[in-house]
C-alpha cells in the first residue's frame, strides 16, 4: 500500500516558507546553525533563571522580651490591739457587782491549812482566791456571807441568780471584766469536799465561781446546811 500511496502523489519542486529554511536549501550556512543553538541556549538559561525560586529573605532579628514582672505580695496589714477596757461607772475598782446590783468589796486572800476557802470577815466583803481574772483557765473563786451579825449580804443575791444572769468585776485598775451564769447548783456541805475540784479546780477553761451558805440553819460548825454555787463564764 505504500508502495501505491507514493506512486499516486504527485513531485512538486519544494516551496521555500519564509524564516524557516529547509535542509535542503543550500544557502544554510555552518555559522547560522551554530548561532541558533548558542542563542537557544542563551534563551534557555534566561528561562532557568526566572523560574529558579528566591532566596528566604532573611527573619528579622527577634527582640528579647521582657521577663515577667515578679509577683509582689503585700503583707497583711497587723491587726489593731483591742482598746483598752474603761473603767465603769457607778462601780468602784476592786468590787463585784451582781446582776440585781448586790456589790461585794474583793479581798485576796489564800486557802487555809486545811485548804478549805477563806471567808470574809464582813458582810460586804467577798473574798477571792485562785486564777486572775485575765487567766486563761482556772476558776476565780469568789465567797461572801448570805447575812452576818444580822445584816444580809450581797452574796444572798445568789439565791435568786439564773442562768444568763451577768456578772460585772471591777478590777483594783478600774477594768471590767464580765461574765454570764451558766449554771447554777445547790449543794450540800457534806458534799462540797468530793467536788472541789469540779467546781474551783485551777484546770479547765477561765471561769467565775460565786459560793454562798443558805438554806436551813443546822448551827455549830456548818451553821446553813447547803451552799449555793453559781458559774459564770466570760461574756
Amino acid at each position: 500500500m505504500l508502495v501505491l500511496l507514493v506512486c499516486g502523489l504527485t513531485f512538486a519542486s519544494p516551496t521555500p516558507v519564509q524564516g524557516l529554511p529547509l535542509p535542503a536549501q543550500p544557502g544554510l550556512q555552518l555559522t547560522a546553525i551554530r548561532q541558533a543553538a548558542n542563542e537557544s541556549d542563551a534563551a534557555l538559561a534566561g528561562l532557568r533563571s526566572q523560574i529558579k525560586p528566591k532566596p528566604a529573605e532573611p527573619a528579622p532579628p527577634v527582640e528579647p522580651s521582657a521577663p515577667p514582672p515578679t509577683p509582689t505580695t503585700t503583707p497583711p496589714a497587723a491587726e489593731a490591739p483591742p482598746p483598752p477596757r474603761q473603767p465603769v461607772a457607778g462601780q468602784r475598782p476592786g468590787t463585784l457587782r451582781l446582776a440585781k446590783g448586790g456589790t461585794a468589796t474583793l479581798v485576796r486572800k489564800e486557802l487555809g491549812p486545811d485548804a478549805t476557802l477563806p471567808v470574809p470577815s464582813g458582810v460586804k466583803e467577798a473574798t477571792w482566791w485562785g486564777a486572775g481574772l485575765d487567766a486563761p483557765t482556772g476558776a476565780s473563786v469568789f465567797a461572801g456571807h448570805v447575812n452576818w451579825k444580822g445584816a444580809t449580804g450581797p452574796f444572798s443575791e445568789l439565791w435568786s441568780s439564773r442562768v444568763g444572769d451577768l456578772v460585772s468585776v471591777v478590777d483594783d485598775e478600774g477594768t471590767q471584766w464580765r461574765y454570764r451564769v451558766t449554771r447554777v447548783e445547790t449543794v450540800s456541805k457534806h458534799d462540797l469536799p468530793a467536788r472541789a475540784e469540779e467546781f474551783f479546780g485551777q484546770t479547765g477553761p477561765h471561769r467565775v465561781v460565786l459560793v454562798t451558805c443558805g438554806g436551813q440553819w443546822v448551827g455549830g460548825s456548818d451553821g446553813y446546811e447547803s451552799n449555793r454555787v453559781v458559774i459564770a463564764v466570760p461574756a
